[in-house]
């Protein structure tokens, strides 16, 4: 080995250096106490809908239809205001705001009401999540943003897992009083983390316009996202692959259920494996995806990964106890590496693609990009997979294939054409 050879720190050395930023020593903290709240509300709000407040299916459905579409409005214009106005600000807002509309479903009992506290909801998730992303694309580096989001998603995982838990101790209890008092307290869970974010420093905010001095030329504005075709397609084309994440919370239940001889408990197999993966592999395997050329990379490689598991989930309708059971394992493993993968070239792209004098835009525009391809995702995977079964599949692996493909041809296609640009970390 030569001298020169660098050696990794120590891994307690590694964690220091991570969360010596202050920024994301307090995004870190304050997504750890909120995805506890929000796992809470995961497991509870529908339930909670359909047994305590007797809500009809097609009307608890409605509702979070409802919701979605006005999540997407929110995460473009969250982004967009993040640009002109404090980003600090609007982001300790929006998690009081989220956390106690949160609680509020403890007092839902009529329709109108769920339709209420989920538009808020969803004006105030929507729009967190973009500020969240534009002031990682202005606080940090190129390659601590790809980073920086690869430890929020591990400890977002992390947390969901851990509220999820405290969900299940309402479900055990049962009674009404249970579920809305552990409602509350994810609600106010979620909104006591914003005294964390309170902590961020001034840079997270856009500069503030100067007024140009004689002969100084306006400063310029930035391009919009909407002008931007190759981020517009790029943000599509993330989008379709994104359908993923309802194949695994929608699909992949529903498929083991009544497509395969496989008992109903795999699936929270299935989801511990996701989760465990995640957490494990989400850091490590998002290094680099800053520079356009490995982000085409992993994107790639996450297609041909999604695609093969596609194919395993598909094989699995027809096959015995054991062989449904081990390609369904097998399958899952190959779909949480893909979305690892695919996560980390999306993040980094989304930060490097942009015009960084708009990032609040940009990362609105793919937030809501995002949006759309929950609400399709439903119906995509229902026409497909659970409808032509194994031929469903396979339309699904060559869709998710495409996607992933037509990503790294924008990534490689960049690489050779960039530029270098001013960073909007910087001064």
């Amino acid at each position: 080995m030569s001298s020169t050879t660098r050696t990794r720190p120590p891994l307690r050395i590694r964690i220091r250096e991570t969360f010596s930023d202050p920024v994301l020593r307090a995004l870190t903290l304050a997504t750890l106490i909120s995805t506890v709240g929000r796992g809470i509300s995961l497991t509870l709000v529908v339930l909670y809908l359909s047994l305590v407040a007797r809500l009809p299916a097609e009307q608890v459905a409605l509702v979070f239809v409802v919701g979605s579409a006005v999540g997407l409005v929110a995460s473009y214009l969250g982004g967009h205001l993040a640009d002109s106005v404090s980003a600090r600000a609007m982001l300790v807002g929006g998690v009081v705001i989220a956390g106690l509309a949160l609680a509020s479903y403890a007092l839902v009992t009529e329709l109108w009401q769920a339709i209420v506290a989920e538009i808020v909801i969803s004006i105030a998730l929507g729009t967190n999540g973009t500020v969240r992303s534009a002031i990682i694309a202005r606080a940090f580096t190129a390659e601590a943003r790809v980073s920086s989001r690869a430890v929020l998603r591990t400890v977002t995982n992390i947390g969901i897992t851990a509220g999820t838990g405290v969900g299940a101790v309402a479900l055990a209890l049962g009674s009404d009083e249970a579920y809305r008092v552990i409602l509350v307290v994810g609600g106010v869970a979620y909104a006591a983390s914003a005294v964390l974010l309170l902590r961020l420093p001034a840079r997270v905010d856009a500069p503030r316009p100067v007024a140009p001095g004689e002969g100084e030329p306006p400063a310029e504005r930035g391009r919009s996202p909407w002008r931007d075709p190759r981020y517009l397609l790029f943000s599509i084309l993330a989008a379709v692959f994104a359908i993923q994440f309802v194949l695994l919370n929608m699909g992949i239940p529903l498929w083991v259920a009544h497509d395969t001889v496989a008992p109903t408990w795999v699936v929270s197999v299935l989801f511990v494996v996701n989760t465990v993966l995640v957490i494990a592999l989400q850091v490590p395997l998002s290094r680099g995806t800053h520079d356009f050329r490995r982000a085409g990379t992993v994107t790639a490689i996450a297609g041909v990964l999604m695609a093969f598991g596609c194919l395993l989930y598909g094989a699995a309708g027809g096959a015995s106890l054991l062989a449904a059971v081990l390609l369904l394992a097998a399958a899952a493993v190959l779909h949480a590496v893909s979305e690892v993968l695919s996560q980390a070239g999306a993040w980094g792209l989304s930060f490097e693609l942009a015009d960084p004098r708009r990032p609040g835009a940009y990362q609105g525009m793919a937030g809501m990009a995002f949006g759309v391809a929950s609400m399709v995702g439903p119906v995509v995977i229902t026409a497909t997979a659970l409808t032509l079964g194994f031929l469903g599949w396979v339309i699904l692996a060559v869709m998710f294939l495409a996607a992933a493909f037509g990503v790294a041809a924008i990534a490689f296609r960049a690489a050779r054409s960039s530029r270098p640009v001013p960073d909007a970390s910087t001064p």
